[in-house]
């Protein structure tokens, strides 16, 4: 089973500024700043030595039988001190450190904190709640230059910008040192203010949790808001130092959480930043860039005499993401690489990283080739649609293996649609072999669609993209390539016809040259341009139709092979491909 710090390593970092954390006593402990409690417990010391009284036994009893009243705060502080700076004085004393305590490294901001100032900067925390009154967290966050925004009182809540808009923003639900408000006792302590219940409420329906050094015994309020919460967006991860009282137990099984045993929070933040950090450096890009990539193989597209150098500069690349893509850097064994949502995603953004480059080589290939190169891109795309590997293993890992390709083959689909170079399109799609020698080989056109990469169901709906999605992989497509399109395709419109119209020819295409193989005559796969052009108004069946009535024999792809090189052979196939697309989507 997969350890989930490392599952929550990699859910942090494919789902940048999810998570929020709950952060607890436990984590100002370690540096040496005493809770709440201790705290109105040390002061009513205080004022017992004032009144030349011994109160050790029990703080809070004496207090009662002296006071009648339980203890407050406030009124500790008003009758322990005469003035504004006669009370910050006395507080600094206990959330500020002196000489001594600077030298032995007390009350200055820990390793954990440190590691979450870390994963601030990096965007992948934005939301802390804390129950503490220290300010260690704010230290940490300036001295790497960042300023937070802090909520600690309903009117910080009730003025607050907006979670999204902020780096940084810190809940104080139980009040700063600095604010005579701040809550301890269990009476202050069972409701927070209208402002701030729902504040946590929008919190704890919107983010994920990750909850460190909380015990859930004092803050009943904090308690009942966590508990109210009906909606779990994402997971809910909780540290636990030996084992969870019963209270926090019931809690953590109705949010759905997962523990995470824990020596220490400075252990576990410094290694949750690091595992997330690792990956970050991970994925980053090959030194040479996609854009530089793409700028050196336009010199080389110029004129004849640079053939060989054409040849030599994509060829390299290829077979540096050939190599990239085996079984060392993506293992098909369940028993090394367990199943998980945030895995498959992981993979997927692992596999988009080390593609980068060759996409972007192939996007500007298939859109400027004059067809004297076009058996590079077909050489380039047969070379990454065989990777080699163990035959057995996990059925997803080893499917997922094709979709460095299917980038490939979508990335140079699409660009040679944008530049109307049919005749690179075509070859893409049926002079390529996908498949080795002992498989049942193929074109792409037939082996290599989003369906054949990743063909079941449930699984594909943990693929991260548009809720609700009928087909979520080539929603994923859409979502990656338009970055490395935009400069061939500026404008979204033009870009999401251009898909669609890829996506729809590449269906047609196979309900032509698979017609024998299906039950439903005219299968062929089906991507969002059936969901668009039935929700949306956009047509793509149409403008296909009014061009085919147009052109009629001239036609783009009739000039290739297709369709039997038949008009009618053509209008055959897409009365029926349509027919099929409109049945799937009415239904």
């Amino acid at each position: 089973m997969i350890d989930p710090l490392t599952s929550l390593s990699i859910s942090i970092y494919d789902n940048k500024g999810v998570y929020a954390l709950l952060l607890g006593s436990g984590i100002s402990s370690d540096a040496g700043i005493l809770t709440g409690r201790e705290i109105v417990l040390d002061l009513i010391r205080k004022l017992a030595l004032i009144e030349n009284e011994d109160c050790e036994d029990d703080p809070d009893f004496w207090y009662f039988n002296k006071f009648d009243e339980k203890p407050e705060y406030s009124k500790l502080l008003s009758q322990l001190t005469h003035s504004p700076t006669e009370r910050n004085q006395l507080l600094k004393g206990y959330f500020e450190p002196n000489d001594e305590e600077l030298e032995n490294g007390l009350k200055i901001p820990t390793d954990t904190h440190k590691a979450i100032a870390d994963l601030v900067k990096g965007g992948y925390i934005r939301v802390i709640i804390t129950t503490n009154f220290d300010r260690l967290l704010e230290k940490a966050l300036e001295s790497i230059n960042i300023t937070p925004t802090v909520i600690s009182t309903s009117d910080s809540a009730e003025g607050a910008i907006p979670l999204q808009h902020t780096q940084c923003s810190i809940i104080k639900v139980n009040g700063d040192y600095l604010d005579t408000r701040f809550k301890n006792t269990p009476d202050e302590l069972a409701e927070y203010d209208e402002q701030i219940n729902n504040l946590l409420d929008r919190i704890f329906d919107e983010f994920g949790l990750i909850v460190c050094g909380w015990s859930g015994k004092w803050d009943l309020a904090l308690y009942k808001t966590i508990e109210r919460c009906k909606n779990h967006r994402f997971a809910s991860y909780w540290t636990i130092r030996g084992e969870a009282n019963e209270k926090l137990d019931k809690l953590i099984i109705q949010r759905k959480g997962k523990k995470i045993p824990i020596q220490n929070a400075d252990t576990f933040f410094f290694k949750l930043a690091e595992n997330v950090m690792a990956l970050d450096k991970f994925n980053r890009p090959h030194p040479l860039s996609a854009k530089l990539a793409g700028t050196s193989l336009k010199k080389y597209l110029v004129g004849d005499k640079h053939r060989i150098y054409l040849h030599d500069f994509v060829m390299q690349e290829v077979e540096t993401l050939y190599k990239e893509l085996s079984d060392d850097n993506f293992s098909v064994k369940v028993s090394e690489i367990p199943y998980s949502p945030e895995e498959l995603n992981h993979r997927l953004q692992h596999y988009e990283s080390v593609t980068e480059i060759v996409l972007s080589i192939m996007i500007n290939g298939c859109y400027w080739d004059d067809k004297s190169q076009e058996n590079i891109w077909m050489k380039c795309l047969e070379r990454i649609a065989n990777p080699v590997g163990e035959i057995n293993g996990f059925y997803v890992w080893i499917n997922l293996r094709l979709y460095p390709a299917l980038l490939l083959l979508y990335g140079g689909g699409i660009a040679s649609i944008a530049a109307e170079n049919y005749s690179t399109f075509s070859d893409l799609l049926t002079k390529v072999t996908v498949g080795k020698a002992d498989e049942n080989r193929g074109s792409p056109v037939s082996r290599l669609f989003p369906w054949s990469v990743i063909n079941d169901e449930e699984i594909a709906k943990h693929i991260i993209g548009p809720e609700g999605s009928n087909y979520p992989l080539s929603d994923h497509l859409f979502q990656v390539l338009r970055e490395p399109l935009k400069e061939f395709l500026p404008h979204d419109i033009d870009y999401r016809n251009c898909f669609e119209r890829f996506e729809y020819l590449f269906g047609l295409i196979h309900a032509d040259l698979k017609e024998e193989d299906f039950r439903d005559k005219w299968w062929g796969p089906v991507g969002i341009f059936g969901v668009w052009n039935y929700f949306s108004g956009i047509d793509i069946m149409s403008e296909v139709e009014e061009e085919i009535s147009e052109k009629g024999e001239d036609w783009p792809l009739l000039n290739f092979n297709l369709f039997d090189g038949s008009i009618e052979r053509l209008k055959e196939v897409k009365k029926g491909f349509d027919e099929y697309i409109l049945s799937i989507v009415r239904h």
